[in-house]
């Protein structure tokens, strides 16, 4: 009894401690008080609202779509090998006149005595030619040959540039065309696992919702389990205290009280963590200035709509519209490409050349005193023998082709599995929530029928626990299956393609090759999407 009064001695102070917590800080001014509580606000959220929520801010959400633009800065790379590039480049070189002649000679043996200058002279000193093996004639004197004219010192500059504007085109290769579809299937792929994580949020910030409110309902449950059996105990204090039952019923009735007492505890812990979850879910961060108040708080419940399903036809639409199946679709084609690219290397590389250059004059920098003409080439290469390297990278690419194959396959079989799944649970927790709908009234019937033997004196007060522990059992068993039913029919929703009521925002994101007869994943179609030659297989 001591016991009982401790618990409920220490929920009081704990209230008046809050109580002058509250008042001591009514005491601020207007604007701080005014900016605590809007700091400690609890944003409120509906089903829709919190799934919206998610949808702009889920980090794997955000992360996906953020793969889906790598993958179009990758087309752009990939495409840019086959389109023309231009390439402007320039040269500027300053040489200490001091320098010059030594570069230009060899050295600084010479006549010239000028820094920056060269004579004929000085360089025909630098090296004796041999001696003349012609004799001179004897005849009458020659004629003196008029002098050549020539530069006798001439100053170089020390200033010299060059400027080139040149041009690359692709003509032909094997690999390039390949490489660019595969990026396209890249991309297409990128999009896939953006829809598939897509579906997977809204799956989840739907069971995260239902589980908030199941828990929700579960403290209520055990709130009232908790009143029974305290208006229970004092009770059968008031009936030892007249003398018309004996202590253990009193010691009972204690006993069962301390015993839910901490499922309760239980059941509001697991409410405040189920909020936690979701407001990581959707996005929100963790504001100091609310203190130990929820993240969030939801509005809703959970709602009972029975769905008549075909497992056949939900098998089949799964396979049509899952995400999940047209990004392993898109890895199969995008592989195929891959091994065209290997197979392309066995192809010659034609590349073209040509622009215009400008070269600086090696005696004046003066821009009008240049040299300039066009260059044009032709490269081409072609392997004839590398040991066998090529043909490995084009075994390995098969191997890796027949991979993704098998992969493709067994994601169907995967399909398969979680609607077939799905369906059970489905079909599972509706017989539970049809069976507990009447073991709940029955229950509470029983506990009406105890109590009113016990106060005839009928009855034992053993009755009325075990009656009072079989109605929490079929009420909670029914909150769960109400949970379990709204949590696999999300599942089902994603499982089957069918969460596509939130996908308008992201339309923008959609390539045009995703909404073609490339992506059907039907039944009848193989991995590459060609129809099936034996559908039995």
């Amino acid at each position: 009894m001591r016991k009982y009064f401790v618990i409920f001695g220490f929920a009081a102070a704990m209230i008046s401690a809050s109580s002058v917590a509250r008042a001591g800080t009514g005491g601020g001014s207007t604007s701080a008080s005014s900016e605590t509580s809007s700091a400690r606000s609890v944003p409120t959220f509906t089903l829709d609202q919190a799934i919206l929520t998610a949808l702009q801010r889920n980090p794997a959400l955000l992360n996906a779509e953020q793969e889906i633009k790598r993958t179009k800065g990758v087309i752009i790379e990939i495409r840019a090998q086959a389109l023309p590039h231009i390439t402007p480049a320039g040269t500027f070189e300053w040489t200490d006149p001091n320098l010059v002649g030594a570069r230009i000679l060899g050295g600084t043996t010479g006549t010239s005595t000028t820094p920056g200058t060269a004579t004929t002279t000085g360089a025909a000193s630098i090296v004796d030619p041999p001696p003349s093996q012609v004799k001179e004639p004897t005849g009458a004197a020659l004629a003196d040959p008029s002098p050549t004219p020539g530069v006798t010192n001439t100053q170089l500059s020390d200033i010299s540039y060059s400027i080139s504007v040149l041009g690359r085109q692709l003509v032909f290769n094997g690999t390039t065309w390949p490489s660019i579809r595969g990026t396209f299937f890249q991309r297409d792929s990128a999009y896939f696992a953006f829809r598939n994580t897509l579906d997977q949020v809204i799956a989840t910030v739907k069971t995260q919702f239902y589980q908030i409110v199941v828990n929700k309902a579960l403290i209520g449950v055990q709130e009232q389990s908790v009143h029974l059996l305290e208006s229970q105990l004092k009770d059968q204090q008031n009936r030892f205290e007249a003398g018309t039952v004996p202590r253990f019923n009193v010691l009972q009735a204690e006993v069962a009280l301390y015993n839910q007492i901490p499922q309760l505890i239980t059941a509001q812990n697991n409410y405040r963590i189920s909020k936690l979850v979701l407001a990581k879910t959707i996005g929100l961060d963790f504001n100091p200035l609310r203190g130990e108040n929820p993240p969030l708080e939801v509005v809703g419940e959970m709602p009972y709509i029975p769905r008549t399903i075909a497992l056949v036809d939900a098998i089949e639409l799964g396979k049509q519209r899952r995400p999940f199946l047209k990004q392993a679709r898109a890895n199969v084609l995008n592989q195929i490409e891959q091994v065209h690219v290997a197979l392309g290397q066995f192809f010659p590389t034609i590349n073209t050349t040509g622009g215009g250059e400008w070269v600086s004059s090696p005696t004046n920098s003066s821009w009008h005193d240049i040299s300039k003409g066009w260059i044009a080439q032709v490269q081409g290469s072609v392997p004839i023998w590398d040991s066998g390297e090529i043909w490995g990278r084009v075994k390995q690419q098969r191997a890796l082709l027949s991979e993704t194959k098998i992969t493709y396959d067994d994601d169907v079989r995967q399909v398969e599995l979680e609607v077939q799944q799905s369906y059970s649970n489905l079909q599972q927790n509706r017989e539970l929530i049809q069976s507990q709908e009447k073991n709940v009234e029955q229950a509470d019937e029983a506990l009406r029928l105890a109590k009113a033997r016990l106060d005839a004196g009928a009855g034992t007060q053993l009755d009325v626990l075990n009656a009072q522990v079989q109605l929490l059992t079929a009420q909670s068993t029914r909150l769960q299956a109400l949970f379990g039913y709204n949590s696999a029919l999300a599942e089902f929703d994603r499982v089957t393609g069918a969460q596509s009521t939130y996908t308008e925002s992201f339309a923008n994101l959609a390539p045009r090759a995703t909404r073609t007869k490339t992506y059907y994943t039907g039944s009848g179609v193989d991995a590459t999407g060609k129809p099936k030659s034996n559908l039995s297989k």
